[in-house]
């Protein structure tokens, strides 16, 4: 059994609580990335009909909460999009270090990101996602064709996110060289490494355990989208004078459209 206090079991809340609190977007105890940053929402372990109003308040008429690698069941009145399995994998033996054709992403580059993620479908990655950490990219030919990055930062930990390579480039190792890349950055700040993988994704997972990263648990991603707030238990149940609710937001990053989380 994990130790439920750990912060890779609620990793988005340990990083909007720690890290990343400067991005962290707040109403009561619920907390969220900004919309084109990161879709993640996070709740508390034990979330009560209120947290799932503020919940829904973050996301907004129509909108969806995504929740990160927490085994949280979504209200039965929540019309769910998505519960996908997966795996999450720590540093345990990584042959870490700097690669001699990785570049540095940055601004100027989201647009031939986006554009790989696109192609490739590693996950979520949005206008602004670079903006949470370091992310490296290899480039042929001038084109990128293969990158991997840093996405939730729990206290003393990094998320390697956005693994993905062209499919043209596909069997030369330019994923595992960049992971050992990226691992080499976490590492030298102080954090150990962690990740995530879809339990199905088995060729992805055998390359992680092969590059030294070792299972913790297995949990689940899931997405619910939220439903008419005249309709349901959540919107009778909650109460809005509960105290210490607090509404505001606050972002390190600059603002940007008010989309909706999917």
């Amino acid at each position: 059994m994990t130790d439920p206090r750990h912060p890779l079991d609620n990793p988005a809340r340990s990083a909007l609580t720690g890290p990343h609190a400067h991005l962290a977007e707040r109403r009561g105890r619920v907390l969220r990335y900004p919309a084109d940053v990161c879709p993640f929402v996070a709740l508390p372990d034990d979330p009560d009909a209120a947290d799932w109003a503020d919940a829904a308040a973050l996301a907004g008429a129509g909108g969806t909460v995504v929740l990160a690698a927490v085994d949280t069941p979504t209200p039965p009145d929540w019309p769910e999009t998505f519960a996908a399995p997966c795996v999450q994998l720590v540093d345990e033996r990584v042959a870490a270090g700097p690669d001699p054709e990785a570049v540095l992403l940055g601004p100027a580059d989201v647009p031939e990101m986006l554009d790989l993620v696109e192609r490739t479908r590693p996950g979520p990655f949005l206008p602004r996602t670079a903006g949470l950490g370091t992310y490296l990219g290899i480039r042929r030919g001038g084109v990128l064709v293969a990158m991997a990055g840093e996405r939730m930062r729990p206290p003393g930990w990094t998320e390697i996110s956005a693994v993905c390579t062209d499919p043209a480039y596909r069997g030369q190792g330019l994923a595992a060289r960049l992971i050992r890349a990226v691992t080499a950055v976490v590492r030298e700040r102080g954090d150990r490494a962690f990740l995530h993988a879809a339990s199905e994704n088995t060729g992805a997972i055998r390359l992680y355990e092969t590059l030294g990263f070792g299972l913790r648990r297995t949990t689940m991603f899931r997405g619910a989208q939220v439903p008419d707030a005249e309709t349901v238990s959540w919107a009778r149940d909650a109460s809005p004078a509960r105290p210490g609710r607090d509404t505001g937001a606050a972002s390190g990053l600059p603002e940007g459209p008010r989309e909706r989380v999917g």
